[in-house]
């Protein structure tokens, strides 16, 4: 944890003036935007603030941007070089729906895509299974096979565009589907760009969309490190995502522990198959929630980059400083978002964006007013973007680096947030680790106490939820535009997977799948046989089912 040293008179000492000249040349070489950094009443603002005064130890603890521990950010001149990734999380019906939203979010100035499937895609289930029925497209856009995929990129370069894909039990399937359609595109795969979720530790901890084992399912996550680490040398072939667990309940303590604890054991499971730390650790991105604690927020973004560097430094003995930046994606917290008085929901989304920005995010997705409703409509959509166009271009945020540095309370917060997280990293190793803490329940009895004692403080009223327990409005009208999905979605769907059944070559696909299976049995990367798979139109649930049948599924022991 940082210490605060001080002089003899009480003021913090001051890093040497060849350290910061250093750092200085370092922002000096970085691109610069073509824009105005100056304040909206036109006074001018410098790049980097630092305190008259600073600690001894500000270069172990704080650092200048871009440089070890990244305290403060991990590019050097931050947003002036480049705004963060505006990445929209968008998904719903049909691949054909899903693909004009895409283009209407990305005329309306959205930089980045996201893809949300629904819950039949996310389980590894066809549109047309039995247990898919009335799911089909609800919560999120449907995908059973690569001609579903070849339908929702139409018309979009996969080698200009950056595409984040939100799945984790099936995961290495739709990487499959995305290098198929990339490869029909003309787009070589060691030029994608873009962010696969497969964080399957979360799912055990929070979010509960698991297919396989853990055991079994951490090994198909490192063939996938594996197999980009090797053929995709741009593409994060992991998101480390604390989001779920905060949404499940956690305190923010936990989320920064409980993710960076997974993020740790991926790097470990790396190293065993054999890998150099120093050529996959570069492609691990994190995925944080900002929650309504705006200055806890900021603080947790800030701990998580310092905890990361060091112990990838230090730990795993990583000696490439990409190694060691903790770079993340950051989502608006959607349980913070009230169905009562919905466009309260636009100022709860503005401030918990601000926080992500001031926490140094590197990409954001700002949630819709009525998503406790619905799935956005396009106009709650323009909104959410445009909260975010307008902390970019009008608060003055985005033109100084870390601004609340400094802050006496956002640093003691920082620094505590840091403690509390070792504390957790010891108790999980205690228990032997992440996935024997997860087979023993550690996580979800951690995540269900802290979730049950802010439930109290709701109830008791100690906690102030607006338009919920308090300011309530009693003759509310909650008629606003919902977007509907209809049934007619699903039976679309299933006549297209019979039609891409019946039009392929099915021979070519039991060949494939065979082969799979023997991937399965073997330690050989499973990524190859996959792709072929997909390449063959073999669908999701024919290759999920394909690989439960040689790893078998997993069921939760219930936790008190």
């Amino acid at each position: 944890m940082a210490s605060t040293k001080q002089n003899k008179d009480g003021r913090l000492s001051p890093p040497s003036e060849a350290a910061y000249e250093r750092w200085v040349e370092e922002a000096g070489r970085a691109p610069q935007r073509d824009y105005s950094f100056d304040t909206v009443s036109g006074q001018p603002v410098d790049l980097l603030y630092l305190p008259p005064q600073v600690d001894a130890d500000y270069l172990e603890d704080y650092g200048f941007p871009g440089q070890y521990p990244f305290t403060r950010g991990v590019q050097a001149n931050m947003y002036r070089g480049k705004l963060w990734t505006m990445r929209q999380f968008a998904g719903f019906g049909t691949p054909e729906e899903t693909n004009q939203r895409y283009k209407y979010l990305l005329s309306q100035g959205q930089t980045g895509l996201s893809v949300a499937f629904d819950m039949p895609t996310l389980m590894g289930y066809d549109a047309d299974a039995d247990i898919a029925r009335g799911e089909v497209g609800r919560c999120g856009v449907a995908v059973s096979s690569l001609k579903d995929m070849e339908t929702l990129f139409d018309g979009l370069d996969l080698g200009r565009l950056s595409v984040s894909q939100t799945i984790n039990g099936p995961a290495f399937i739709l990487l499959a589907f995305y290098v198929a359609v990339a490869r029909k595109q003309g787009v070589p795969k060691d030029q994608l760009r873009g962010t696969l979720q497969a964080d399957i530790l979360k799912e055990y901890i929070a979010q509960k969309e698991w297919i396989f084992p853990p055991r079994e399912s951490m090994r198909i996550v490192v063939d996938m490190i594996e197999y980009c680490t090797r053929e995709m040398p741009k593409y994060n072939s992991i998101s480390v995502s604390g989001y779920h667990i905060r949404e499940a309940g956690s305190t923010a303590a936990q989320e920064l522990a409980f993710t960076l604890a997974d993020g740790f054991c991926y790097i470990e499971e790396g190293i065993k198959r054999g890998l150099e730390v120093d050529a996959f650790a570069p492609r691990i991105s994190f995925f944080f929630n900002s929650h309504l604690d705006f200055f806890e927020e900021v603080a947790k973004f800030r701990a998580a980059r310092r905890i990361w560097a060091r112990r990838m430094r230090h730990k795993y003995g990583a000696k490439d400083p990409r190694s060691w930046r903790l770079r993340f994606h950051t989502q608006t917290a959607g349980c913070s978002l009230t169905e009562q008085q919905p466009e309260n929901n636009i100022a709860r989304t503005a401030f918990q964006a601000l926080a992500a920005v001031l926490g140094g995010t590197n990409s954001l997705h700002t949630n819709a007013m009525d998503e406790t409703i619905a799935l956005p409509t396009a106009k709650a959509a323009k909104i959410a973007l445009r909260t975010q166009q307008l902390i970019a271009y009008e608060s003055g945020a985005a033109n100084v680096i870390d601004p609340l540095a400094g802050s006496w309370y956002l640093e003691n917060l920082t620094d505590r947030l840091e403690q509390q997280a070792e504390d957790y990293f010891q108790r999980v190793e205690d228990l032997g680790g992440v996935i024997p803490a997860i087979e023993q329940g550690f996580f979800q009895r951690e995540i269900a106490q802290a979730a049950y004692q802010y439930q109290q403080a709701v109830d008791s009223g100690r906690r102030i939820i607006v338009g919920v327990n308090e300011f309530v409005d009693q003759d509310e009208d909650l008629d606003i535009p919902v977007l509907e999905i209809t049934p007619e979605v699903e039976q679309r769907q299933r006549k297209k997977l019979a039609a891409t059944r019946a039009g392929r070559d099915n021979t070519a696909v039991a060949a494939t799948l065979e082969r799979v299976r023997e991937a399965c049995k073997s330690s050989d990367n499973i990524m190859p046989p996959v792709i072929a798979a997909a390449e063959a139109y073999a669908t999701l649930g024919e290759i999920v089912e394909t690989v439960k049948a040689e790893l078998g599924t997993w069921v939760e022991e219930t936790v008190f």
